[in-house]
């Protein structure tokens, strides 16, 4: 009795999840509909499921609904109630499954939010590449939508060692909703790398993020030679320039043990990066080196656009 109550309740995550679009093609929810004989909770169906819920890290605390997935309606509403259908937001998942821990449901506002000004309400947006001139691949697509980020909610944790807040934009700090884009996939890359990081010696308590995602109307601001490309992946909320911070003091450590701070501790988190795309492919993405300047120390960028692309002599 007990086994069939555990199997039902994994084939009701499995649709659910499904239905958020967080299962994909995963060998969990092809197994759902196999014979029953003998499975357990801790089988792969299970397994795949908790894969779906905490990504390939096992560290994920949040997942993102798209709304433009219509089987997603009626699951928000099985889990959340009517509110879920016409307030996307953060929505909190309580239940043995998720280990005990914190872990929520974000449902995003639809891409067509922005009026013709590219605002959403008072927060300025702007337009995307894809917009003026076409996409030059589907990486470059305009993104799915937009999470709702208030004063109440930007403490989510999206991650175990990541919150909304820390993704961003650095400008129009008094403004609130603000509007975030953000993949999982670039989450579970940078909890991937800090975990081949812990596992090669170097020990991350903080890992801060200096920029993640930058609307296009922010990131506008800086294109030009030797600055932002337009096309920018932090646009596309795949992207994040990273450094470890283990002792607070706002720049990067000394990772490399060198006795100093620079570029070179820059690429030890690239390295991480380099190793994780080669353990999984499908993370595959940029990584570029940067020194220190007035205004900031050493960083890594790390992004998750699905071609190996390097610079910064990384």
């Amino acid at each position: 009795m007990i086994a069939l109550a555990s199997r039902v309740r994994t084939v009701w995550y499995a649709a659910t999840l499904a239905a958020f679009g967080l299962l994909g093609s995963s060998p969990a929810i092809a197994a759902v509909h196999a014979p029953a004989t003998a499975r357990t909770v801790s089988d792969p169906v299970d397994g795949g499921i908790l894969e779906a819920l905490f990504g390939r890290s096992g560290k994920l605390r949040a997942r993102l609904v798209a709304p433009r997935r219509p089987l997603a309606i009626p699951a928000l509403q099985r889990l959340f109630g009517d509110s879920a259908l016409s307030r996307p937001g953060v929505y909190a998942l309580k239940d043995s499954l998720t280990r005990g821990s914190d872990f929520s449901v974000i449902s995003m506002l639809p891409f067509g939010s922005r009026s013709a000004s590219g605002r959403i309400g008072s927060y300025r947006m702007g337009f995307w590449p894809a917009e003026r001139h076409g996409a030059r691949s589907a990486a470059y697509e305009n993104p799915d939508g937009f999470i709702q980020v208030t004063p109440e909610n930007a403490n989510t944790a999206v991650s175990e060692h990541f919150h909304l807040r820390d993704f961003l934009t650095h400008d129009q700090q008094d403004v609130w909703p603000k509007y975030l884009v953000l993949r999982e996939d670039l989450i579970d890359k940078l909890e991937l790398v800090i975990s081949d990081l812990e596992a090669h010696g170097t020990p991350v308590r903080h890992m801060a993020v200096m920029s993640g995602f930058r609307t296009p109307q922010y990131n506008q601001r800086g294109v030009g030679k030797g600055g932002r490309a337009e096309d920018s992946r932090h646009q596309f909320g795949d992207a994040a320039d990273v450094f470890v911070d283990n002792n607070g003091d706002g720049r990067m450590d000394d990772l490399n043990h060198d006795g100093r701070i620079d570029a070179r501790d820059a690429q030890v988190v690239i390295d991480a990066a380099t190793r994780v795309e080669q353990a999984h492919p499908d993370l595959i993405g940029g990584a570029g080196r940067y020194r220190a300047t007035r205004s900031h120390g050493p960083f890594a960028h790390i992004d998750a656009r699905g071609n190996r692309a390097r610079w910064g002599n990384a």
